[in-house]
Formats: C-alpha cells, structure tokens, sequence
C-alpha cells in the first residue's frame, strides 16, 4: 500500500492560529509519523499560572509547618498535595467507571 502524501505545513500569523489549526487538523496528513523517534527534554518545566486563594489561617499556618519540617517551600508543598490528590481521584474515578460498565 502506498504511503498517503504528506501536506505542507501552513504558514501561520500567530501562536494562535497555529494553535486553533492544530487543534482540528490530522497530523498524521502533515507528519510521517512512522519515522518518529523518542524524545526526552529533562529541564522542561510545566507551564504554570498564578492564582490566587484564600484560605483559612489555621490551615495555611498548618501547611508552612509541614513544609518547614520537610525543608520545601509551602506552595511547592500544596502543589505535591494537589496532583497527589488529582491523581487520586482520577483513579477512582475511572474504578468507578469500570464498575458503572462491567
């Protein structure tokens, strides 16, 4: 079976369109995807976003001492605690789910 041929890139005017483009588009039309390889990039960091919450004194309070007792940052910490818990309900989620299925 032929390979399909691959389309050229458009040139786009901003992040955005490239963004909304790729969005719907096909990459396996613009890309051969099976000359592919792995690739790592061991310094890359997440993009982040400030926000800001409020959140009852006591608590905060808590949270410094814990992050104090295991020498990290407290917002480093409540970043840990939130994917932690994401993680957890993801799962259990998608145990639920199963259940709900099978």
């Amino acid at each position: 079976m032929p390979k399909p041929k691959i389309k050229p890139i458009p040139e786009f005017a901003s992040e955005a369109e490239e963004r909304d483009f790729w969005d719907s588009a096909d990459t396996a039309e613009y890309f051969d995807w099976s000359q592919a390889r792995l690739v790592v990039f061991p310094r890359l960091k997440p993009s982040t976003k400030p926000i800001s919450m409020r959140l009852p004194e006591t608590l905060l309070a808590d949270i410094k001492r814990l992050a104090n007792e295991q020498d990290v940052p407290y917002q480093s910490l409540m970043k840990i605690y939130l994917a932690e818990r994401v993680a957890q309900e993801r799962v259990r989620r998608r145990s639920r789910a199963k259940v709900q299925q099978g």
